[in-house]
């Protein structure tokens, strides 16, 4: 198995055969889930510690059952009653931690670069669980093996990402994801909330959903984020909806077994039709929540592994 990482910090920095190792490992993952008996002893001694800066529901809950099914020690660590509140700054907090001595510390923070700089400061290995508008690479290896099951395959497919592109940080790590995989990628939103520089990232960009999803395979839709906008980038929820929200009209031009996603929460009757959303022939929404749990104790398992050797090289050194 290739997997050379010392942290998952982002998708930007990982190979295709290392993407594709992880998802290999997260499927053995999916169907020890599905049994009766879901634990393995992968992490059996090491301490893994939750730090969310932000709130979280699906990432911290499946981050926490992953470690626990893979036999990890788990501590949640509560921000908002931590010393961060008293004003102690992300790096003292990291050499706190990390004079802790843990093993695999998972982190969501409201700034791009801020879980990459903590990765700096300690001696284990650090899992980005959303930083900033930065990226969100275990929701895009998620979103990949869901994608992999359901389709068969994990390239030359159209996938059209739709919504808020400017703001999402699970857009970014989608695009860089599926752009290594060799997919055909479209972006389709109001040029109001598409990033500066679209035009460089090598994608087809759409302002016109019904144009955008002409022939698509993949349907992926996004959360207005709307904590990260400081001004009025929509006219009102019910224009975007009427222009951008996903109903069946517009699902209609995608190709008739084109999958539908959305990273969570969803704001239904905003991005995505109730309906749409709870269509188990077209929706995958709750497949990505399943698949999120497996991708993360692969993540963890493969970068414990690294850790290990990485400290079993270190005691050879110091006998030698």
């Amino acid at each position: 198995m290739t997997f050379r990482a010392r942290h998952l910090l982002g998708i930007e920095h990982l190979a295709p055969d290392e993407i594709r190792t992880l998802l290999d490992l997260a499927d053995t993952y999916v169907e020890l889930n599905r049994r009766t008996i879901k634990r393995t002893d992968a992490l059996a001694g090491m301490t893994q510690i939750n730090m969310f800066f932000e709130n979280s529901t699906r990432t911290q809950a499946s981050f926490e059952l992953a470690g626990k099914r893979l036999g990890a020690d788990v501590m949640n660590m509560a921000v908002s009653q931590s010393s961060v509140k008293k004003g102690e700054t992300l790096i003292d907090t990291a050499l706190t931690l990390n004079a802790m001595h843990p093993d695999l510390l998972v982190v969501r923070h409201p700034h791009s670069g801020a879980v990459n700089l903590l990765a700096q400061k300690v001696n284990c290995a650090v899992l980005n669980a959303g930083d900033g508008k930065h990226e969100h690479p275990t929701q895009a290896l998620l979103d990949a093996l869901t994608i992999r099951r359901r389709k068969g395959r994990l390239q030359r497919l159209v996938v059209a990402i739709c919504g808020d592109i400017a703001h999402s940080r699970v857009a970014r790590s989608n695009l860089l994801l599926l752009g290594k995989m060799e997919n055909r990628l479209r972006l389709i939103g109001p040029p109001t909330l598409m990033p500066a520089g679209v035009g460089e990232l090598g994608v087809e960009v759409y302002d016109d959903m019904k144009a955008g999803l002409e022939g698509a395979d993949v349907v992926m839709m996004l959360r207005l984020q709307k904590e990260r906008m400081d001004g009025g980038f929509i006219p009102s929820e019910r224009e975007y909806y009427h222009r951008y929200g996903l109903d069946a009209e517009k699902l209609a031009y995608a190709k008739p077994d084109a999958i539908v996603m959305h990273p969570g929460p969803m704001n239904r009757g905003v991005e995505i039709d109730g309906e749409i959303a709870d269509d188990i022939n077209r929706s995958v929404i709750q497949e990505q929540v399943e698949m999120g749990v497996a991708v993360r104790m692969a993540a963890m398992d493969l970068l414990a592994r690294n850790l290990k050797a990485e400290r079993g090289r270190q005691a050879a050194g110091v006998m030698a």
